[in-house]
């Protein structure tokens, strides 16, 4: 994007005052966003944003700054109103620019901005088509497409010079059931680091049926009882209880500044032998891998928990100083309007030995959760509250009512100790992450498993 010798020189800018380390995160991105309501496209948007960020760090104080001038002198200029809020004693050199050549393992096809609109919004009809036509109680659909390609660059005083290619697609399918004042909404949201290859060869009857089930379902759903159940948690989505009251846990961000209940516990028990929780941002084309992170640190595979044992946190550069450990590749922000901290990529528990069938059968009397909706957490806690977009009632090892209303209230760290089963069928989902350093894409994920017990709110109050 810029000529080294540019970029040396905002860096010695940067650090004209005393700073002891700098960095420059260069964006450039383009998007395009579809909305197919009634079956006619409603809102066709594309976008370009670009910027440039730079911080210093004196110590374990750090400066940011961004702006739009792309010129030298614009460039020069953002570094010293950076450079002004530091004042140290030595004034630290940049190191030479060189090359960090990270391969891609995320292959592309067809980039989508090379696509055109129609043959998305074919994909989109289809969607429609099948979503609409599942159920005569399904009222409304409507599909939304995304997708975007990040071009980034990141430079820093320690001689890093680092760029990257970033190419996401993601469908959104949401199906609204009607009967007479009654409704309900089912959705699904499959997304991929992939081009235009990720929406043709979606199993769109899948995706969009499942959408419109969801919604058909519950129409005939009872009110959920409130009490403490052993709840049995599907794969995919499932595993935004574990990234919400556990992942966050586990960031740096909260962990260097004992924010954190997992804080300062490395090498102790905090989760049944049967639990092993990672993230890892080296997943070929998943939502959240990335080739290297918003530092230009390469991504790799953290196993966070091992056996019930934890092992690790989630380190991006400026809290690896203040905890004393290396970076991870964890450093991630929305983009150059922020500071990148650390987040997660690809969050799950690990596959275990127990089939769905063997989970569900070994339950005498629980609450099944399949789809987990929004919620709440405290990340200084893990206390926890997660609505279930779609729950039954388990009966002598058998599903069998579908329940309304049902909500988790629990701790995460309490709530990973409780898990006494976990399943073989390991699955992702795709989702928005938000921090302090703005929203991204991850995934959540897990395999089926059971926990022996979490308080549920419903609806129908207690039984």
């Amino acid at each position: 994007m810029f000529a080294k010798s540019v970029i040396e020189e905002v860096l010695e800018a940067a650090l004209s005052t005393g700073g002891d380390f700098s960095e420059i995160f260069v964006e450039d991105r383009r998007s395009n966003r579809l909305l197919l309501q009634g079956g006619k496209v409603e809102i066709s948007n594309s976008g370009r944003d670009f910027g440039i960020g730079i911080r210093v760090y004196h110590g374990l104080n750090s400066v940011y700054t961004y702006t739009n001038d792309a010129s030298k002198e614009g460039m020069l200029k953002a570094a010293r109103n950076a450079a002004a809020a530091v004042q140290g004693d030595e004034r630290a050199s940049v190191a030479p620019l060189a090359d960090r050549s990270i391969p891609s393992i995320h292959p592309i096809r067809w980039n989508p901005l090379d696509v055109a609109k129609s043959r998305k919004v074919d994909v989109m009809r289809r969607a429609y088509e099948i979503a609409y036509g599942y159920h005569e109680k399904i009222q409304q659909v409507m599909i939304s497409s995304f997708d975007e390609e990040q071009n980034v660059l990141v430079a820093n005083s320690e001689g890093t010079f680092a760029e990257d290619k970033r190419i996401r697609s993601r469908l959104a399918i949401q199906s609204i059931a009607v009967d007479g004042e009654k409704y309900e909404t089912g959705f699904y949201g499959p997304g991929a680091h992939q081009g235009f290859e990720f929406l043709e060869g979606l199993d769109l009857y899948h995706y969009a049926s499942e959408a419109s089930r969801i919604a058909v379902t519950m129409l005939g759903a009872e009110p959920c009882p409130s009490g403490n159940f052993p709840v049995v948690i599907d794969n995919e989505f499932g595993g935004v209880i574990f990234h919400e009251a556990c992942g966050h846990g586990l960031e740096a961000t909260a962990v260097a500044k004992n924010n954190s209940v997992f804080a300062n516990r490395i090498g102790e028990q905090v989760a049944p032998e049967i639990v092993t929780y990672i993230d890892d941002g080296t997943i070929a084309n998943e939502w959240g891998s990335l080739t290297m992170d918003d530092e230009g640190e390469p991504t790799r595979r953290n196993v966070l928990i091992e056996n019930g044992i934890l092992k690790g946190y989630l380190i991006d550069k400026l809290n690896a100083r203040r905890m004393g450990m290396s970076p991870t590749g964890s450093g991630r922000r929305q983009s150059y309007r922020f500071a990148p901290t650390s987040r997660m990529t690809n969050t799950f528990i690990a596959p275990g030995r127990s089939t769905p069938e063997e989970i569900i059968s070994n339950t005498e009397n629980g609450i099944y959760a399949k789809y987990m909706g929004g919620g709440q957490v405290n990340p200084a806690t893990g206390d926890y509250n997660f609505a279930v977009m779609e729950a039954y009632r388990i009966e002598n090892g058998k599903v069998t009512t579908p329940l309304k209303g049902a909500t988790l209230i629990g701790n995460g760290p309490k709530t990973l100790q409780k898990v006494d089963m976990v399943g073989n069928n390991l699955g992702h989902g795709a989702g928005m992450c938000g921090s302090l350093s703005g929203s991204i894409p991850v995934n959540v994920g897990q395999p089926m498993l059971r926990v022996s017990e979490i308080t549920v709110g419903g609806t129908k109050g207690a039984e």
